[in-house]
Parts: structure tokens; sequence; C-alpha cells
């Protein structure tokens, strides 16, 4: 007779759950998180199912069940579909779920101090000090005697001797409950913004999933709309879950969220320390934390009851995670949704085309918002053809860019320089013998950063000083700059404006989130006169005074063999254009360009972005590319290009030859990716296209079970890829 068996999914790269006898008197339900034997290791993972096996295998069994809640079936199926669909490692994939295992334990109780009250004539000098502390209470008396630079006894005597209150509580307290009612903001919502969130209140009052794309322009107010989405479904008791791409940049909008209920909400984010993240994943998993800010990853924390996913800035290329398990966050947020039946608001001034194309025909609701509130009006937009006004010999910037930062600085506004470049110069290249330098193990250019004197890779992160000679012919002095980075433009425009304040913003130049803070601060307070940044300027931020914005090159993002360039490159430029004018002054954007008679530039220019629209989808459905088919990739690596190409070519006589669901397969490759050796391994790159009624997945999952990868290999498949590196 069969016995039964408890089939266990551990957070390690393995592919299916392994079966094990179910512990004698405690019975384990689905979702529960056990410890169980597996090989010389007793490891954490969760019951995946049940199933029945033959009596004469011989099997360990769990050896302990957690007390804590179990995972809920929805977000089982959520881990399993993201898996499959992204033909990942289900193991790897569950792995992104427990991300704390301190979380699955009640918070410890711990004392906290606080002052009593009126202090007490003759108190000694290390007593006078811990009560002259400010921003620490309540607080344990380690931190506190830290902070004060005392011993912990003194802490415990005053308590004896009634100078300080000892209260018991929770280590990791819970979160302040956000107040729907509350209302922090400043300004009334115009009748558009009031008819948006007339509209998404209603799909949230709506049983069941369905999606919304929250169009609006750049400064329309969006954020203010779905949060009075967020604001009905908090009524209801449910979570929320805010999804933002990059959540160190978006400090302006976490302050209107706070302003708006009364409270912070939780954040996630990879920058978070161990006990932050224990206290989000146990608060998030009983259902306490109801407000939940994060970036892509968490979509994967256990919610109990989520009822709105807002995907802010839904078009952005950060919601892709390209290592590990790949996927798209915007993508599977919709699926989440849909499985947890709860609402989903997708919202961009730019929305991809994917997500236009869903709403334009009917799978999601299209609420538009077309003009910003109040006076503050769309900027004037102009390209400058750099074929006519080419900048001076070793310069970046064109007469009318230069002329317009003089024109907002004689204002007394401000400005802003745009180049998606970091460091001082793209390519180093020598003068004597036309060496380019590279970084050791990997076929990228390095990047000359003058501000730290060093060379650096700014895919593996190798870094070196800057060689005074050429490594390949020994030259001194010979090597030379090519091309422009933010800082070699922010060098250009000190000579310039010589008394005026210039700041570079860039991920080298950013600092840690409070650093941020202060420099957006700073420019919102006019205390910048130019900025010069990369696309981490364009997150949200808004800048009363900036009246001019600059885009130094706006064909960096049509280089190259991707196929999403004209998209990207228009969404980028809308945003960055759209940082000028946010207030009641007009603004003002010019964009230089050898191409000005590109389809997205000449759209952007006009303030046509139906024509843009138009001949985008045009072209992408004459070529069947998404959304009217999908994509996917393949990126094999290996020690060295001999037995790279033996392995892609391998790989390919194995494709199977029709379409799981009929219909039309492309493959293209084995080639050369553009980064060719990366980390000392050789890389090669198919890409697959497929008609629309193709299960692509299920395709790529047939084809990759059909070899196995020997260690020296890595094979990864990416589905709907977003670059093409």
């Amino acid at each position: 007779m069969p016995k039964s068996v408890a089939r266990v999914l551990f957070p390690v790269s393995v592919p299916e759950p392994f079966d094990y006898l179910a512990p004698a008197g405690t019975p384990v339900r689905i979702g529960d998180f056990v410890y169980a034997p597996i090989g010389k290791q007793v490891k954490l993972g969760v019951v995946w199912g049940f199933g029945e096996t033959d009596p004469d295998r011989d099997l360990k069994s769990i050896a302990e069940r957690k007390s804590c809640r179990p995972l809920s079936p929805e977000m089982l199926k959520f881990v399993d579909f993201t898996a499959k669909y992204n033909c990942a490692p289900l193991g790897m994939v569950l792995r992104m779920v427990i991300r704390s295992y301190k979380a699955l334990d009640p918070s410890p109780m711990v004392d906290f101090y606080t002052p009593k009250g009126d202090r007490p004539a003759g108190l000694t000098p290390a007593r006078q000090r811990v009560l002259d502390l400010a921003d620490v209470w309540p607080g344990r008396a380690s931190d506190i005697a830290k902070a004060a630079g005392v011993s912990p006894g003194v802490i415990s005597g005053m308590a004896k001797a009634g100078l300080l209150t000892r209260t018991h509580a929770p280590l990791d307290p819970p979160f302040v409950q956000p107040r729907p009612a509350h209302d922090g903001r400043a300004f009334e919502l115009t009748s558009g913004q009031n008819q948006a969130v007339l509209s998404l209140s209603k799909l949230v009052e709506e049983t069941g999933f369905n999606a919304a794309l929250l169009d609006g322009v750049t400064g329309s107010g969006k954020t203010e709309v779905y949060l009075e989405a967020a604001a009905k479904a908090l009524e209801h008791g449910g979570q929320v879950l805010i999804l933002v791409p990059e959540i160190a940049l978006t400090q302006a909008g976490m302050r209107r969220i706070t302003e708006r209920f009364g409270a912070e909400p939780a954040q996630w984010h990879s920058a978070m320390g161990d006990a932050a993240r224990r206290r989000v994943w146990r608060e998030v998993a009983t259902g306490r934390a109801k407000l939940v800010v994060g970036a892509r990853s968490a979509l994967y924390l256990p919610y109990t009851d989520l009822q709105l996913i807002v995907v802010d800035e839904e078009h952005d290329s950060s919601y892709k995670q390209e290592e590990g398990v790949i996927y798209n966050a915007r993508d599977m947020a919709v699926v989440r949704a849909s499985l947890s039946g709860a609402s989903i608001v997708l919202a961009s001034a730019t929305p991809s085309l994917e997500s236009l194309t869903n709403a334009r025909t009917g799978r999601y609701a299209h609420v538009i918002l077309p003009e910003r509130p109040g006076a503050a009006i769309m900027p004037e937009v102009g390209l400058v053809d750099l074929k006519e006004h080419v900048p001076e010999k070793g310069r970046f910037l064109s007469q009318p860019l230069i002329d317009g930062v003089s024109q907002a600085l004689e204002q007394g506004d401000q400005a802003m320089l745009y180049l998606n470049r970091r460091g001082y110069a793209p390519l180093i290249i020598c003068r004597a013998c036309g060496e380019r330098l590279k970084s050791p193990d990997t076929d990228s250019w390095l990047v000359e950063h003058k501000r730290t004197g060093r060379a650096i890779c700014h895919h593996t992160g190798y870094s070196m000083p800057m060689p005074k000679a050429c490594p390949a012919c020994k030259t001194d002095g010979s090597l030379s700059p090519v091309g422009p980075g933010v800082e070699r433009v922010a060098e250009e425009a000190a000579i310039l404006f010589p008394d005026k304040t210039i700041e570079i913003l860039s991920s080298d130049t950013a600092g840690n989130p409070e650093r941020i803070r202060e420099r957006m601060a700073k420019m919102a307070a006019g205390e910048i006169d130019i900025m010069v940044g990369t696309q981490m300027v364009v997150k949200g931020h808004n800048f009363p005074h900036l009246t001019f914005v600059g885009v130094v090159d706006g064909d960096l993002g049509l280089a190259g063999g991707d196929l999403r360039a004209g998209e990207r490159t228009y969404q980028t430029l809308v945003q960055v254009a759209g940082r000028a004018g946010r207030a009641e002054k007009p603004g003002r954007a010019l964009i230089q360009t050898h191409l000005p008679e590109h389809e997205a530039l000449v759209a952007l220019a006009n303030g046509d972005r139906e024509a843009f629209i138009k001949a985008e989808l045009g072209m992408r459905e004459m070529l069947g590319l998404p959304p009217f088919g999908k994509l996917a990739a393949v990126i094999i690596s290996g020690p060295d290009a001999p037995k790279a190409n033996e392995f892609a070519q391998k790989f390919l006589k194995l494709a199977p030859r029709v379409g799981i669901d009929g219909g039309d397969i492309e493959i293209m490759g084995p080639s050369e990716a553009p980064i060719a050796i990366l980390r000392g391994r050789h890389r090669r790159r198919f890409l697959i296209r497929a008609d629309r009624n193709i299960n692509l997945p299920a395709y790529m999952r047939t084809w990759q079970g059909r070899i196995r990868v020997p260690s020296k290999f890595k094979l990864q498949i990416d589905i709907d890829p977003q670059g093409f590196m």
C-alpha cells in the first residue's frame, strides 16, 4: 500500500520539492515552514504539497514544523508561476520569498527606557548626559549608554532611582497604521484628478481582479490620484503595495505618502539591514503592515490580504531583474494581483507600448490625466542639430544649450544638463598606438573617473588607478579621454559659469540615501544653480525653480541593436524634459542630436505622442515584435570562445522545431554578445521571436530540458528581454 508523503521545497537551486514523511503526532499543512534533513544538513523549507510513494522507499522525516502562519495558496501559486514563466529553478524563486529566517518567530521582548519627568538636583555628570540625550527615546539600555558614553549600569541605576521608566515591549514594534481618512495634502485635487480618483476607486471597490493604466503627463499629479485609490483599499482593511523603481530616489514621494496617511509606510529594498528586513517581513506576513512601499522584490513578500498593487513609473527598466531569477516585476505584479483577486494600477507619463496596447484594447481600464494642475504647463521642447550647431573643439555643449542655461540663470532660475553616462569619459585611448583601455577580464572599455583618479569597468566593478603611461606601448602621457561623461560636462559648465554652484548626480556621486535627500533638498530650495546628472535625476523629482533642461546627447539610447531603442529614448527624454517648468514658471528643454529626423525625437519636439506610438507600433507589428509577438533570449557563457561556440551550436540543434501551440518561431543566433567577454567568460546569445499564440515560456522550458549544462558553462533564459548586452 502506498505511503503518504509531504513534498518540501527548499530555497536553493532545485527544480522541484523533495519527499519526506510527516513528523509523528505533528500535522503539517501546505505552506507550512518546516525543517527537514537534506544531505548532511537540516534546512528550512516549505511544504509544497502531499502525495504518495512506494511503501518500500526509505524516506527521512520532517524534523520540525514552525508555528508561524503558513504561506498562502496564492503565494505558492505565484512562486510556481514565476518559476515556470521565467524558466527559473522553483527553489530560487522561493528563496526570494524567504528573506529572513528570524522573521518566522515572534519579535523578542526587550526593555525600553524613557525619561520619567523632572530632573532632581545633584545629578552625576553621567546621569546628566543621559537625560540630555535627544532622539533616542524610548531606547534600550545598550543604545542609550552608547549614545551618552556611559555604562549600561548607569541606565539600570537610573531606572531604580525613578529617573527612567522601563517598559517591556517587542524589539520590532508594529508599524503605525495608515489612516485613510487623514488628508495631509496642502492643495485640492483638480476636476480631472477627481475624475481619475473616482474611476480608480470604483475599480478597487469591485470584487476580483482588475487592472488600470494611469496615463498622465509629467507633473499631472498621478501620485495624488493613486494614493486616493490606496485609501479606498485601506478603508476595506486590505494591504496595499506601491512598487517604485528605486526607493532611494523617491524620497519626495515617500514624504507625500506619509503626509497623506499620517504614518510612514513600511519600506522594502535591498539596502535594508537585517533588523528592518525581519520587522517588515513579519509584519506583512501577519497582516499588520497595511501599506508597503518597495522596490521590485517587495512583490514577493507574503501578503495575507493584498487588495491593491500600484506600479509607479511602470515603464522603468529598473523593474527588470537581470541576475539570478530573471523577471519583469511589472508583469509579475499583474499576475500577483490576478492570483490574489486584487486591483492593480500601472502609472506612467510614458507607458510601455505593451501596457498602452492592453489599455487601448480594453484589457486594462485607461485612466488619463492630460494636463498639469494649476498654472503649470508642459515645457517647450526643441532639437539642436549638432551638424549645424557644432560645439567648440574639445567641448560638448552647443551654443543653443549654453544660451538656454544662461537665460535660466539670468532669470534667477535653475538649469539641468542631462547625460546618461557616468564618470569623466567613456573611452580612454592611447594617441601613440591606438590602444583602448579595457577591463582585463571583460570585453568592455574602462571609463575614466577624474574625481577619483581611477579607470572603472561599469559592468564588473573592476577598478584601477588611471595609468600615467599606456599599458601597451608604455608611452608616457599618451592616454586621452574620448567623449563626455557627467564629470566632463560639469567641468565644461564650470568653465562657462565659474561663479555658479554646480552639482553632479550619478550613482558614483550620489552617496547614501540620506546624502541623496540632502542634495535633492538643496536643489528644490534653489541652492544649486546647475545640476548635471544621469538617469537618476528623472526619477520623480520635482524642482520648482528648474526652468531649463539641456540633453547633451539625445542619440545615446538609439545606438546599438536594442529593439526597444526608440521607445526607451522617447520615454527617457520625455521624463527628462518633464523636469522643467513643474511649478508656476514655464519650462524649456533642448535636445542635442545628430539625428533630428528620428521619429522619436520629432514626436517629442512636436509634442505628438500619437505620431511616435503609431510609427513604433507599425514597425513592431510588421516585424512581429511585442506587443504583437513574443521574445526570449538565451545567454550561454563558457571558459573560452571555441567551447562556448561548440556548446551554443549543440544547444541550437536541440531546439524544438515547431511551436507548442502551432505558429511561427524564429531562432536568431548564436552570435557573439555585444559584450563578448564578461568576468573572463565568453558569451553567446540567441534571440527567439514567436507569434502571440505560442506559449513561449513552455517552448523554452522544453528546449532547456533537452540539455544537461556542464559545470563550466552557464545557460540563462530571459523571457521578454529588455536589454541586449
